[in-house]
C-alpha cells in the first residue's frame, strides 16, 4: 500500500471529519464515548475483528467507557487509504453502538 501525498491528505481528511490530523501527519487519530465498559469493549471487538480481517491493526487505548483510536500504515510509514478505510469503518460501526462524540 502506497503513503498518501501530503499534499492530498486534506482531501481523504474530507473523507473522515471527525479524525484528527497528528502534527507529523503521519497518523489519524480520535476518541469513541460510549454508555459504559460493555459498549466500549463490544465496539473495540467489532473493530478487532474487521481489523483481522483486513489485516490492518490499530494502535489504540480503552479506560472504561472510552476509546482513543490511531491509524497509521507503519510499512508504508505513514498513512494510506487503508487507514481512512479503518477510520470511515469505525465511524460507522460507533453509530450502532450509539456512540456519544467526544
Amino acid at each position: 500500500m502506497e503513503k498518501i501525498d501530503t499534499k492530498v491528505l486534506p482531501e481523504k481528511l474530507a473523507t473522515a471529519p471527525a479524525w484528527t490530523l497528528s502534527n507529523d501527519h503521519l497518523s489519524i487519530h480520535r476518541e469513541f464515548k460510549f454508555a459504559d465498559f460493555v459498549e466500549a469493549f463490544a465496539f473495540m471487538s467489532a473493530v478487532a475483528i474487521t481489523s483481522e480481517k483486513r489485516n490492518h491493526h490499530p494502535e489504540w487505548f480503552n479506560v472504561y467507557n472510552k476509546v482513543q483510536i490511531k491509524w497509521t500504515t507503519h510499512d508504508a510509514g505513514g498513512l494510506t487509504q487503508r487507514d481512512f478505510d479503518m477510520a470511515q469503518f469505525c465511524d460507522s460501526i460507533a453509530q450502532g453502538f450509539g456512540h456519544a462524540a467526544v
